[in-house]
């Protein structure tokens, strides 16, 4: 009967032997853990300089990388710069040039203007004799002799007189016509001879320009002109016949010292 009730109490019988785990786990965890396996000094050692070589290596190689592409960064932007101001230095040239040419193509048409404004005006050449066919009319008009009467009469002895008169007198006229210098057409012009350049030798220049030589063609005087930024051009006066030489001729030739000039205009062309 005792037996039975007991078999109905809940009763711990094993609790001292929790109690002694518990005791022997919490002593194990406030007590220093000696079961570990620790690695010898040695190798402790080893393995902390292994680690630091290792680091100093990586940073001296991050180092070197950046301090190279900073200095590759650098060299490209250098080469992007100069690339740059070489482009914006031809632009300049350029410009220069455009300015210096349209300078002296104002500076030129300005100084005819100049010139023509007070340029006397063109003498007006007589007119050209007329080759009239000689008749017995002209020939008394050109000797005021109107008082002759060559065809009034019928006699014969009168009309060989007068026609050995009038025969004279056609020969005396014809003689006169013949000796009458004829009239020659001749034109002064002032011709601009630019140069390439400041460097220009402008001697060397006026000497090439004066050996050109042609039937009709006289030189005359020169001078130097200043055009701008140190370029001077030269202005030389010629007298040319109009039936041998041409302004359009003169021009080709002088052109052709191609070393020395540059263009060729007319500044003045006076009738003489």
């Amino acid at each position: 009967m005792a037996v039975n009730v007991l078999t109905e109490e809940k009763i711990w019988f094993d609790k001292h032997k929790y109690d002694d785990a518990e005791m022997q786990y919490y002593m194990g965890l406030n007590s220093p853990v000696t079961t570990k396996i620790q690695n010898p000094p040695a190798m402790q050692e080893n393995g902390a300089s292994n680690i630091l070589r290792d680091i100093a290596r990586a940073r001296e190689n991050i180092q070197k990388s950046l301090a190279g592409s900073a200095v590759q960064g650098a060299d490209i932007e250098l080469c992007t710069r100069v690339t740059s101001l070489e482009k914006e230095n031809q632009n300049l040239h350029q410009v220069v040039a455009d300015l210096r040419l349209a300078l002296s193509k104002l500076e030129t048409r300005l100084s005819t203007l100049e010139k023509t404004s007070t340029s006397p005006k063109p003498a007006i050449c007589p007119p050209a004799p007329c080759n009239k066919p000689i008749t017995k009319q002209s020939v008394a008009e050109e000797d005021g002799d109107d008082d002759i009467d060559l065809f009034g009469s019928s006699d014969d002895e009168e009309t060989a007189e007068k026609e050995r008169i009038r025969e004279e007198r056609l020969r005396e006229y014809a003689a006169k016509k013949s000796k009458k210098p004829t009239l020659i057409a001749k034109s002064s012009i002032l011709l601009d001879v630019k140069p390439w350049d400041d460097e220009t030798d402008m001697a060397k220049l006026e000497e090439s320009v004066r050996t050109v030589q042609m039937d009709g063609l006289v030189w005359g005087g020169s001078k130097l002109v200043p055009v701008g930024y140190g370029i001077k051009k030269l202005q030389i006066q010629c007298v040319v016949e109009d039936d041998k030489v041409g302004t359009d001729q003169l021009e080709e030739e002088i052109v052709k010292f191609e070393d020395y000039v540059q263009s060729v205009d007319v500044a003045a062309f006076n009738k003489i």
